[in-house]
This record gives structure tokens, sequence and C-alpha cells, in this order.
């Protein structure tokens, strides 16, 4: 990684304070905290849809990176023939009023699926930081002037970044968890300076978006990656607690209950209970495939099956081949992997496997989607649409439903005013009662791809589709 900053354009530092968000602001991934809660008391409307409801639809570039919302502007990303763009918005009317393109020598590698532009922006009362992966980190001001930029990468994963900054005090923290050489950062927000990194080379490609929590007075920034979350204090990055037992893959972020509990869930593919995924060892399925006995195999030596599959993963240092020691690490990962959702008490220090995890709940676990906490239950929708409702002291189901919305979900349920808003990857919005027994109080169909969260502000609903904002009243 390039850790030279360029400072595009100075700071004026002196006399300014701390800015402080307000109420009104939505300034991360899924809200203040990350806690999917709407700012504000004003009633929210349940019945919005295409024609219902609507404030305002602006066109927007194709991303999957959610709004933030802070003071009057709008901050996304999006990308538009090959140029990775943040975009500035009116907050009242959803006027575009700036584009600022990033620069970039290549577009990294990225899933099928993927978007260069899915890592969510965060936001003060003077700036917005954005992330592009391998092309890195991008500070601009609400008029979108370049303050800073700090280079990253080039990252061996073929999936490409989907961890998105956030902004605490006066760091933005960054998180990247790729095949190799991951990593978690404090960077200063008026610089682009490092204040510290932390090593997570034992963990491999993750997507979850850092979580400051206020672990018994200790605040602390929450990762969950590859078979443990993590608590770093947040002055110093030093490793403060640990919680194993959870997937190989993470692709969510925790959230924080009512009480300060934390909720945190993982899946991947090969770690639910009846359908585990073991794989033969090196010596044993070595010789069934290492046709020229050089002691390692590439693609073409491969029979279809679990390893031809994630040959890129096996393949942590990207040479083309699978080492015996490549390999012995990635069966271990689905030896240990554990697809659950989980509850950790305040108060974790150390090793905290035990004597902080409240409960475990294995079944229904959501692949992208993050679980939601609200008024003591836990709330999570598994990939086909399957809603559960879960007891936050015990754990326990209170209800669990298919939705008719029944796709797949990377875009992370929200609530507000006794409602929660879903929506899958084809664009269908369900509405739920917030409540132990929910019940569906609205559906509707925008006829577009959805991968990006709502953000639920003041009475208001912004929701970003493939083809456009919306702003609901």
């Amino acid at each position: 990684m390039d850790r030279v900053v360029r400072r595009i354009a100075p700071l004026v530092l002196c006399g300014l304070l701390s800015a402080r968000l307000v109420a009104g602001d939505w300034p991360q991934f899924r809200g203040p905290g990350s806690l999917g809660h709407a700012v504000g008391t004003q009633p929210l409307p349940a019945e919005i849809g295409p024609k219902s409801h609507v404030a305002w639809r602006t066109p927007l570039p194709i991303g999957h990176s959610s709004p933030v919302i802070v003071g009057d502007r709008i901050f996304v990303t999006g990308v538009r023939d090959g140029q990775l763009l943040t975009i500035g918005l009116d907050r009242a009317t959803g006027k575009v009023l700036w584009e600022q393109a990033a620069p970039h020598e290549q577009l990294e590698v990225i899933h099928r699926i993927g978007s260069h532009a899915q890592c969510t922006p965060a936001a003060d009362a003077e700036r917005v930081v954005v992330f592009f992966g391998s092309c890195g980190l991008f500070c601009y001001d609400h008029a979108g002037k370049p303050l800073w930029q700090r280079r990253m990468g080039p990252f061996k994963n073929d999936f490409g970044a989907g961890s998105s900054p956030i902004i605490v005090g006066d760091k933005v923290i960054l998180a990247q968890d790729h095949d190799t050489d991951s990593f978690v950062m404090a960077l200063d927000k008026r610089t682009g300076e490092t204040r510290w990194n932390t090593d997570r080379s034992e963990f491999f490609r993750n997507y979850c978006t850092p979580v400051l929590w206020d672990n018994a007075g200790r605040r602390q920034i929450v990762l969950a990656g590859t078979l443990r979350v993590v608590g770093y204090d947040l002055e110093t990055g030093r490793e403060a607690w640990t919680v194993r037992g959870i997937a190989r893959t993470v692709c969510m972020t925790p959230t924080v209950g009512d009480d300060g509990t934390l909720y945190v869930a993982g899946w991947s593919a090969g770690g639910d209970e009846g359908e585990r995924i073991a794989l033969d060892p090196y010596d044993k399925f070595a010789p069934t495939v290492d046709q020229n006995g050089d002691g390692k195999f590439v693609e073409a030596e491969l029979p279809k099956g679990n390893v031809l599959q994630r040959f890129t993963q096996f393949d942590r240092d990207k040479d083309g081949a699978i080492t015996k020691s490549e390999y012995e690490d990635f069966r271990s990962l689905f030896d240990q992997s554990q697809n659950v959702v989980l509850a950790i008490e305040s108060g974790a220090t150390g090793e905290a496997t035990t004597s902080h995890v409240r409960w475990k709940q294995p079944k229904l676990v959501p692949f992208c989607a993050s679980p939601l906490a609200s008024q003591g239950l836990v709330f999570t929708v598994k990939d086909g649409g399957i809603v559960q409702s879960l007891d936050g002291k015990t754990g326990k189901p209170a209800k669990q439903g298919r939705l008719e919305a029944n796709g797949d979900y990377y875009a992370s349920p929200v609530v507000g005013d006794g409602k929660i808003y879903f929506i899958d990857q084809q664009g269908r919005l369900t509405v739920l009662s917030a409540k132990d027994r929910w019940e569906i109080l609205h559906i509707a169909d925008f006829g577009e791809d959805a991968y990006a969260t709502p953000a639920l502000v003041d009475g208001r609903i912004y929701l970003r589709t493939s083809a456009a904002l919306y702003g609901f009243q």
C-alpha cells in the first residue's frame, strides 16, 4: 500500500472547532453508529413506491453505495464511462450540485454483480470521505473541492473492496480485509495522515464496515471477520478483546442494541449445520490433482468442486498456483467456520468467547444484510426473503416467515416510526411492523435492482436503486 499522502489543497485549521453532527444527519453506512435507526421523530410514510409519496427522483450513474446526508447535502458515489464519481446533491430537491472524478490508473477486478462504487461515503459538517478500493481514499468539502487523497492497494481480491469508511471524532477509520495484507487504520480526517495502522493479515477477504462500540465506557472499533470478532482501542488500534466462532467470511456489519449489547452475524457457504464443506488433507488430495508433481496445482489440474470454485481465494498470493500452505490454510477455514447470529455483552476484555457471548443462533443466518436491533428485538433477513425476529436477551425466535420479495438481500434493513424497510436485489420493497410478531404493512416493486441501504431522516426516506435516488415524504 502506498502510504504517501498527497495533499491536494490545504485545510485552514486555525480557529476551527471540531464539527458536531446535529439531528437530521445520516453520516455513514446505516446512519449514526451503523444502527439503521431513523433520525428524528417525525412520522415516516409506509406506502412508498415509484409513484407514491415521491418528493423527487434523480437519475444517477450506476453504483451500489448508500446515500449519506449531512446538513443540506446528500453524498453518493457512482461510475460513468469508467469514471469514479463522488456526487453532491441538494437534500431538499435532489438536484445534482457537483461531481468529482477520482483519478485512477485502472479499475480493479470486482465480483460479477459488484460495482466499483460500492463503498458508502462518510461525512461530517465539513467534509465527505469516499473510498474506491485500489484507487484509494478521497476527501472533499461539501462544495466538491478536493482536500486530500490517500493512495491504496492494489489489493489482492478479485471481488473488489466493499467495506466503507466511517468518521469518529477527528479520525477516519478504514478497514480492508483482502486475501493478503489486511489492515484496519485510523487517519487524520483533516490531512489523511496515518494515526495508527493495525495489521490484520490473518484475516482473509471480508466486507465488514467498522462499528464504534462503547464497551463499558471504553470506545472501541469492532470488526467481524474470518472466524472471529475483534474490538480495537479507538486511540491506539490495539486489540482489546476477541470472540471466536463465526463464519470464515463476513459480509455484514454488526450493530448495537438499546442496552449496549453488540449483535453480530456471519454466513458463508459450508458453515451451516448439516451442510458443512469438508476437504481432504493436502497429502490425500494433492496426489489426485498434482499432475506434474511440483507440489502445487493450477486451475487446469483441478476437477470441478469446492477448490476449483474458490481457486482465487485459495491462491492468496495470486501467483496462479495453490501451495500446500495455502491449501491447508483455507481447508482449516471450512473446518472452523460457523454460521451464526450472536450477542456479545458489554464489558468484554481479552479472550471473551466464553465469558461474554450471551447467545448464539445458527438458524436463518443472513449473508450480506446486516442485523437490525430495535426495542429489545433483533431482526434479520436471509436471501430468499426469510425474515426472523429474535429476542435480544435470549436469541429465541419470536416469528419467522418468507416475504413475497424472495430475492437476494444486499441492502440492510432500517427502522423508524415503528416500521422496518427491506428491499431485495430486484428492487422489491417490503415494510414490516417493528414488533416481535411482525406483520407486512406494505409492498412495492421499483422495477430496478437495489443494493443500497435506505436512509431515514426527519420524516423522509432516501432510497437508491440502480437507476436513481428517490426522496420520499
